[in-house]
């Protein structure tokens, strides 16, 4: 990637964007700095693009039809194959909600459009560069190359979803969405591999977290209900006790006095 003065060359870069103008845009800027170049036209086309080709980094568009840039984002840093390359999301897509969506998903930049093109090449190079990833070697490039079938990156990708959203109130048609799925199909993939539906699921991974803090810090059961999507404390505190046999405030009582509970 790296020639002895640690200038980079010919990268390979992966382009993911429906707009052929911006495409041509965007080729024509890279073409002209010697990187290699692929193209995909929707998120889905540019994670399946991305397992095969393995660039050395992908320039992500936002809003695209069928999968869009979000959702291909997931799917891509739940991959072992493609966890470690660097997606820079360059979008339209410029309201502060979505650019700490695509940073807190796994993206290392957002660059909103109109683009300067001096800023998209400087923070290629610069990406690049932190990336820097060695040759896989021995025990790592088998764990790297470790292939997970495709449900098993949309289930993975969905609990990481749901780990990360576990105090907003989403239905599975709005997790499926957001993993590129639909409703039926991620329903099915819980039940079968986790034994769960994805409520369930979903109200397992609260109740743990709620466990973890009453154990580990002194923030309210109130607070801990709303953080956690609990419509009060009330409805916390009874399904916490049916789920681990004691009442919150109980349970925190029984960590201090040295006797937590097993699970």
């Amino acid at each position: 990637m790296f020639n002895a003065k640690g200038l980079i060359e010919a990268c390979h870069l992966l382009i993911v964007d429906d707009s052929l103008d911006e495409l041509r845009l965007l080729k024509t800027l890279l073409d002209a700095h010697h990187f290699r170049l692929s193209v995909a036209f929707d998120g889905l086309q540019g994670y399946q693009r991305a397992q095969t080709l393995r660039p050395d980094l992908i320039l992500m568009d936002v809003r695209m039809p069928k999968v869009d840039g979000f959702a291909a984002c997931r799917l891509l840093k739940a991959d072992p194959k493609t966890h470690n390359i660097p997606v820079v999301f360059l979008s339209a897509a410029n309201a502060p909600e979505e650019r700490l969506t695509g940073l807190s998903i796994g993206g290392v930049d957002y660059v909103t459009k109109p683009f300067l093109a001096e800023e998209v090449l400087a923070r290629v190079r610069i990406h690049l560069r932190l990336a820097g990833r060695p040759e896989r070697t021995g025990d790592m490039a088998t764990v790297a190359d470790a292939a997970l079938d495709p449900d098993e990156v949309l289930l993975q990708a969905g609990i990481e979803l749901i780990r990360r959203r576990l105090g907003e109130p989403l239905t599975v048609d709005e997790i499926a969405t957001r993993l590129g799925s639909y409703e039926k199909k991620l329903s099915a993939l819980f039940r079968q591999r986790t034994g769960l539906t994805v409520f369930a699921f979903l109200r397992e991974e609260r109740l743990r977290t709620a466990r973890q803090w009453l154990a580990e810090t002194d923030t309210g059961v109130q607070d801990i209900a709303e953080q956690l999507g609990f419509q009060n404390a009330g409805n916390f505190a009874t399904a916490f006790r049916e789920r681990f046999g004691l009442t919150p405030t109980a349970y925190r009582k029984s960590v201090r006095a040295g006797h937590p509970i097993e699970d």
